[in-house]
């Protein structure tokens, strides 16, 4: 127990490494907020307190770290920007009304530089070409719009 006591910092900060090293392959930061745990107990052995000290204070915290430090990491690693992919970045995009459209024929739109088919998402609406349009909604190559206020002097 002797040489334990003497070489604690040197025990903490092993086993410190070693927890990096397997948090390396695991990649789910327990293992990181334990060896966090083991850094703490090589200071306290370093600053004179004896093993049992030491242990309690890795063991704190490493519970510390696991309840207050990993949460907000786990939560911020696996949030991201939201994907919209395909048709339905478009859905809230404006787009310019090329050819009129009405609820019983179809127009066409300008939209992200392409051209569309398009229906008004009311059907009682009519939207003349030159009007700004919103997409609410994108069924098959149709685009379902609405037409925006414009303000005229």
């Amino acid at each position: 127990m002797d040489w334990l006591g003497d070489h604690a910092a040197g025990l903490w900060l092993a086993v410190a490494i070693l927890l990096g090293i397997a948090e390396m392959f695991s990649l789910d930061l327990i293992l990181g907020m334990l060896a966090l745990g083991a850094l703490v107990g090589m200071v306290t052995a370093l600053l004179g307190a004896g093993l049992a000290v030491s242990a309690i204070a890795a063991a704190v915290a490493s519970v510390a770290c696991l309840a207050v430090v990993r949460p907000p990491l786990i939560k911020k690693l696996h949030s991201g920007p939201e994907l919209s992919l395909g048709h339905g970045k478009l859905v809230g995009q404006q787009g310019v009304v090329t050819e009129r459209i009405t609820g019983l024929e179809a127009g066409r739109i300008k939209l992200a530089g392409e051209i569309w088919t398009a229906r008004p998402y009311d059907d009682t609406l009519s939207i003349e070409p030159g009007q700004t349009v919103e997409v609410l909604e994108i069924r098959g190559a149709t685009a379902y719009v609405h037409p925006l206020p414009s303000i005229e002097s």
